[in-house]
């Protein structure tokens, strides 16, 4: 399992703004996704380093729990 900030519509990040204010605090909001990491070639880490690199994030490579490697 995984978790990443989550993606809110606009209304929800309107309530989640309007709770910010009301306790003067930052908030983040999660959500948790079925997946698990996926095995890379040599080459594919590669690629995804430069990337992040690049990018200046961490990447993860993941793949549904359901599918088989």
């Amino acid at each position: 399992m995984l978790s990443s900030l989550s993606k809110l519509t606009p209304q929800q990040l309107g309530e989640l703004r309007s709770l910010e204010q009301k306790l003067g605090k930052t908030l983040l909001s999660f959500s948790s996704y079925d997946v698990v990491s996926d095995n890379l070639s040599s080459e594919e880490l590669a690629l995804l380093n430069a990337l992040e690199e690049k990018l200046g994030t961490m990447i993860v490579a993941v793949r549904e729990i359901s599918q088989k490697s």
